[in-house]
């Protein structure tokens, strides 16, 4: 019998300390049943109920230690059930009960009782709280605990009855009624997950009880018995929810970081895979180069947007290349009367450019009026014959001039003012007279 429990117990022990190499299983991006880092106790279930049987000795994994009162310690029943919460993923309170027989033989001689007698302890009931502690569920490449090493530690409370017989069978003593103590569980075991809410619970647990007597001898210390079992337990709550004890949160924040970097490198992907497509659209031929540069006409706009093809050069145009219509020029009857009196009263000193003073009231106002209006106008400047053609050519260039420098100096838009000179090129009345070459010495004024 010494022989098995110690077995067993190396066994547990085994997994126990190998608990980070079977506990749980790699799946670094599993979604299933995932929940983000930091979240709250609702996304998890954290109750969980449990049924356990096994074998109840007063033999320990400590052995005898010169302190056991029966050398032939048996093996009998037991059996119990626990209802557990967890708090974190690795801490959890367990509330327990247990009941079952212990019994062993061949005791020692103790002052009036020979040696070879034997003992039965009836376990009514026995009632714990204990601190679950779960090992070897917290790293960085495992989504979720498939084994579960634990390690337990509370205090407890029992009752018991205790009857003791001799080598021949006779009873030598036997509990009137119920005892009760407190007693010490210290435990140790693995829960192997069989599915999201069932676990299988391998366990192992050494009782120390707080007195002598709990075998029916007084032998000089505290009595002990174990407990090794085999259960099922039960996660509360919905499906949808992963349990507590087995996740990890380590490996959570791995999962975060991954999935962003993965969801940063297929944007990045994506945005390489459209800016090649990009230059193979723009480099695939040099027609669809030139489609995005020539511009024919020369007008700003390129022949693939071009609507109005072919506009003549400097001719003005809109956004699609077409003409921009011309805008329409009043020009009112008291405009026309403004020009004649700049007209009638336009003198200027004998063979010069020189504008006479006289003349300045009427220029004034056809200055505002260009101002005012926005108008266009043209000077012609024309003489009579009296001279040579060169010098009347220049001469009637240059009292067109003249005006335009005045009506700019008050105001007048320079680029809207065309001063040209025409000699004695297009008379008017003839030359032949002084009337007629009077007439012909003039400068026209003409709006638009």
């Amino acid at each position: 019998m010494k022989t098995h429990l110690k077995k067993a117990s190396l066994l547990m022990t085994g997994l126990l300390v190998g608990g980070k190499l079977f506990a749980q299983t790699p799946d670094s991006l599993n979604t299933k049943n995932y929940v983000q880092p930091f979240s709250g106790g609702g996304s998890f279930r954290t109750w969980t109920i449990g049924v356990h049987g096994g074998l109840l000795t007063p033999y320990t994994i400590f052995g005898t230690n010169g302190r056991q009162d029966y050398r032939t310690p048996k093996s009998e029943i037991g059996y119990g059930a626990y209802i557990q919460k967890q708090f974190l993923p690795g801490f959890a309170l367990q509330a327990d009960f247990l009941r079952g027989q212990l019994s062993g033989e061949n005791g020692r001689a103790v002052g009036t009782i020979a040696a070879g007698s034997s003992y039965t302890t009836k376990l009514d009931w026995s009632a714990a709280l204990k601190a679950n502690f779960t090992l070897a569920n917290i790293n960085w490449y495992n989504h979720k605990g498939a084994i579960q090493p634990y390690i337990s530690a509370g205090a407890g409370y029992a009752g018991y009855k205790v009857t003791t017989q001799d080598a021949s069978g006779n009873t030598l003593a036997s509990s009137n009624g119920t005892s009760k103590e407190w007693f010490i569980p210290v435990g140790l075991g693995f829960k192997f997950n069989l599915g999201s809410g069932v676990n299988l619970d391998l366990g192992y647990q050494v009782n120390f009880v707080q007195t002598d007597n709990f075998d029916g001898l007084n032998v000089g210390g505290n009595d002990r018995f174990s407990y090794a079992h085999i259960g099922l337990e039960f996660a509360l709550g919905s499906s949808k929810k992963p349990q507590l004890a087995t996740y990890n949160p380590v490996n959570s924040m791995r999962t975060e970081y991954l999935w962003k970097n993965q969801q940063l490198q297929a944007q990045v992907d994506a945005e390489k895979a459209a800016n090649a497509q990009l230059r193979s659209d723009l480099d695939a031929t040099n027609a669809n180069v030139a489609k995005l540069t020539v511009d024919s006409d020369g007008d700003g706009v390129i022949d693939l947007n071009d609507k109005c093809p072919n506009t003549p050069a400097g001719t003005k145009v809109d956004g699609s290349g077409c003409p921009l219509a011309k805008p329409v020029v009043v020009v009112t009857e008291e405009d026309r009367r403004v020009v004649k009196d700049a007209i009638s009263n336009l003198e200027f000193d004998l063979g010069k450019a020189t504008i006479r003073e006289k003349s300045f009231a009427s220029l004034d106002r056809v200055a505002r009026l260009l101002v005012d209006k926005n108008f266009s106008l043209k000077l012609a400047g024309h003489t009579d014959n009296t001279g040579s053609k060169d010098l009347n050519m220049r001469l009637s260039k240059d009292r067109a001039e003249a005006i335009k420098t005045y009506l700019v100096e008050k105001g007048a838009n320079a680029s809207r003012i065309e001063a040209t000179g025409y000699g004695q090129l297009q008379p008017i009345a003839s030359n032949k007279t002084a009337a007629g070459r009077q007439q012909n010495r003039r400068v026209e004024f003409t709006l638009y």
